[in-house]
């Protein structure tokens, strides 16, 4: 029997080596089950490489556990069911349809003697309704704009009905309002609950989620609330205090601290 366990995903003591360069140093966190947590940090903190760890999509030494099991060795098609991921900058074929791309959400549900059926195309297509993107069910893949490509691939992801959902730059290529269509279908997913794991590198918006996991160099170096005061510290201090968070209107922001002054007086 599975272990019972509060956390989605448990890390432990993971490291991760790319291209004979140690990306990730004993990195430890715990995703609470029914959460929204945005990963934070500089450029090169290691952020996408957690998150890909995450869905077993690297070589890893430490453990990964999803809902308990051990991601290593969970069979890759409960795996598939599972755990729902979109990557950055995704490569896709041009000549799918849109909706055929968000098709291959569905595959996961398949068994080696079955294909897609009705009720497997009625996901895609709420799906693609869900990210404003129906009325491209038809069209190729490749005549669409970076910002209508990255809502299929967010449908693809929705489509495979995930408890756990890995998003990398979710938000990129999108204009503000569908930046904020996104922003609240993710915390209606978390409301139904699911756990939705993003790496954000938009400030402001990822302070609408309920944790921040705060990366700098590799290694995870906070995990708290969005509202506590002590993770607001640890996020300005991995950006060289250059950001300061701030209440506005009841919404929690991030705004650059001026630097004028000191340029102009050259220290």
């Amino acid at each position: 029997m599975k272990p019972h366990s509060a956390a989605a995903l448990q890390v432990t003591g993971l490291h991760v080596v790319l291209s004979g360069t140690k990306v990730l140093h004993d990195v430890n966190a715990s995703i609470t089950r029914g959460r929204w947590v945005s990963i934070v940090g500089p450029n090169g903190a290691g952020k996408s490489t957690f998150l890909a760890a995450m869905a077993g999509l690297l070589p890893v030494q430490g453990r990964v556990e999803l809902e308990g099991e051990d991601l290593q060795t969970m069979p890759a098609a409960r795996r598939a069911q599972q755990l729902a991921w979109m990557g950055q900058g995704e490569s896709v074929g041009d000549d799918l349809s849109a909706l055929d791309l968000t098709l291959l959400g569905r595959l996961p549900h398949q068994s080696w003697f079955s294909g897609l059926n009705a009720a497997d195309q009625q996901h895609a297509e709420q799906a693609l309704r869900s990210m404003h993107a129906l009325q491209w069910r038809d069209r190729y893949v490749g005549t669409l704009s970076g910002g209508e490509r990255q809502r299929v691939l967010l449908a693809r992801a929705l489509a495979v009905q995930a408890p756990v959902l890995l998003l990398d730059e979710p938000l990129a290529n999108l204009d503000p309002p569908h930046q904020a269509d996104c922003l609240d279908l993710m915390r209606s997913l978390v409301d139904a609950g699911a756990t939705v794991v993003s790496v954000l590198h938009e400030i402001s918006m990822a302070l609408q989620a309920d944790e921040l996991l705060v990366m700098q160099q590799g290694r995870v170096v906070h995990q708290g609330a969005c509202t506590d005061a002590l993770s607001h510290r640890a996020l300005e201090s991995v950006f060289d205090d250059r950001i300061q968070v701030r209440t506005v209107d009841g919404q929690l922001v991030a705004l650059p601290r001026s630097t004028r002054c000191s340029i102009e007086k050259g220290y």
